[in-house]
């Protein structure tokens, strides 16, 4: 890990921003975390459009973390932002607003060209980030995962043991694949769910929530489009992740 620039926030959250690999990424620690007092870290996740885009919502899930005493991390996912561009990936991508403007159904078989090449890719980068980033010695475990693509989130909560919360955003397609590693996912889960989310199917999440084999598991549904989530959803998520990765 390779800090490129260090800037302290009016509330006293230090973001410093990092190549890891030649992966852009950005880390948020609280003004309490020190290496006799570390943080836990939550990684944030957030959709393939780049993390210059991204940057305000994702800075202020960051300083609504350190609040509540948590280091947050995030990194650039393949083919987005400053990264190399993604040919084939870019031509599902296409092809999926083509079958929404026509108002299609979306296939699976769409969805696995459009997801799985890209979890596959990016989840080795996510496992490697918290290598880097536990190594410091402000920040500790255990980690959470919070937000963005949700086959990801579950590919990396059953792939890497140090996650031992989630909160999920039933927002994106889940391939076939997903179904099946949701039945291996047993840690504590927040599944955020847009009721009327114009690019989600509602079955399907809902049917994704049922797979899940964690016993301690809520389904947090609210009315409204992909954009339309309520402020009070940030502060139910506040509350499990403070419950799951906090000792005491």
């Amino acid at each position: 890990m390779h800090f490129t620039s260090e800037h302290p926030l009016d509330d006293g959250v230090l973001e410093r921003r990092f190549t890891l690999d030649g992966i852009p990424g950005l880390l948020w620690t609280p003004a309490s975390a020190s290496a006799s007092a570390p943080a836990p870290l939550i990684l944030l996740g957030h959709p393939p459009l780049g993390l210059s885009t991204m940057y305000p919502r994702l800075v202020a899930r960051a300083r609504h973390a350190a609040a509540d005493g948590f280091a947050t991390a995030t990194i650039e996912l393949p083919g987005s932002g400053d990264r190399p561009s993604w040919p084939a990936l870019n031509r599902a991508r296409e092809d999926l607003r083509r079958t929404l403007r026509a108002g299609d159904p979306v296939n699976d078989d769409l969805v696995d060209a459009l997801v799985l090449p890209l979890v596959d890719a990016a989840a080795p980068e996510w496992r490697a980030a918290p290598d880097a980033v536990l190594a410091l010695p402000e920040i500790t475990g255990p980690v959470g995962i919070s937000g963005g693509l949700i086959s990801l989130a579950v590919r990396l909560t059953v792939t890497d043991p140090r996650i031992k919360a989630a909160g999920l955003f039933a927002g994106s397609f889940a391939p076939r694949a997903t179904f099946e590693e949701a039945r291996r996912v047993t840690i504590p889960l927040h599944v955020l769910l847009q009721w009327d989310d114009e690019g989600n199917n509602r079955d399907a999440s809902l049917a994704l929530f049922d797979a899940f084999a964690s016993t301690d598991k809520s389904l947090h549904a609210h009315l409204g489009g992909h954009t339309g989530v309520p402020a009070s959803a940030a502060d139910a998520a506040a509350g499990f992740f403070r419950r799951h990765l906090r000792a005491g």
